[in-house]
């Protein structure tokens, strides 16, 4: 809120409805009037991938843990996490952005992570994400990066939409999401996380050649 309070169009608006630029106090009560409604919608729009839950268990079938990162507060969280537990999803362990000195792109919601799984070693971690600060995260922690193209806001369309595009029309939204994570460097573009597995599997194959991803 204080960004988009700080885009100079809309400190504009601002001060011609109220006379100032919005203030930290202002930003403060904005969040608190905003939070009770991000709250009751969340679950309008919590919906699984489908092929999410498959996937997850097939990792957690080779000895995968499952860390959770969000942009969300922990109080938005904590019904998120409900919401998904009713769908079958539990994390390893889930770490909200307000729980750490800051959020992504920082790394430090993924060595959070890190550290309550018990992780040894950040090259055997994943790091999948929907967004360019998410996978920036990724990289800076040190981890594989999985970017996610088609079941995010990039793509900003449903499931059923998804899956309905023309071939021709998949692939050059493919190509222009593709470009919008060039910046923070995925080292792995997929549609949606139904396509983890096999990912993972190459990940191994190349741990098991020595390689690294701070390397690429």
């Amino acid at each position: 809120i204080r960004t988009l309070c700080d885009i100079p169009a809309i400190a504009e608006r601002y001060r011609a409805k109220f006379g100032r630029v919005p203030s930290d106090d202002d930003v403060t009560a904005i969040y608190e009037r905003f939070m009770p409604l991000q709250i009751e919608k969340i679950a309008e729009h919590s919906a699984l991938i489908p092929g999410a839950l498959e996937a997850i268990e097939q990792l957690r079938e080779q000895g995968l843990k499952i860390g959770s990162c969000s942009g969300y507060p922990a109080v938005v969280m904590e019904k998120v996490v409900k919401l998904a537990a009713t769908k079958g999803y539990v994390a390893d362990h889930v770490v909200a952005t307000d729980e750490v000195p800051n959020g992504r792109p920082h790394p430090a919601q993924a060595l959070a992570n890190v550290i309550a799984l018990g992780i040894d070693d950040v090259a055997a971690c994943v790091k999948v994400d929907d967004t360019w600060p998410g996978i920036l995260e990724g990289r800076r922690a040190g981890m594989w990066t999985v970017a996610l193209t088609c079941s995010g806001n990039a793509l900003g369309l449903t499931y059923e939409q998804y899956k309905a595009l023309p071939a021709d029309k998949l692939e050059q939204e493919r190509r222009r999401i593709g470009q919008m994570f060039e910046g923070s460097r995925p080292h792995y573009l997929i549609d949606t996380i139904a396509e983890l597995p096999a990912v993972v599997a190459d990940i191994n194959a190349r741990l098991a050649r020595g390689e690294m991803p701070q390397s690429f």
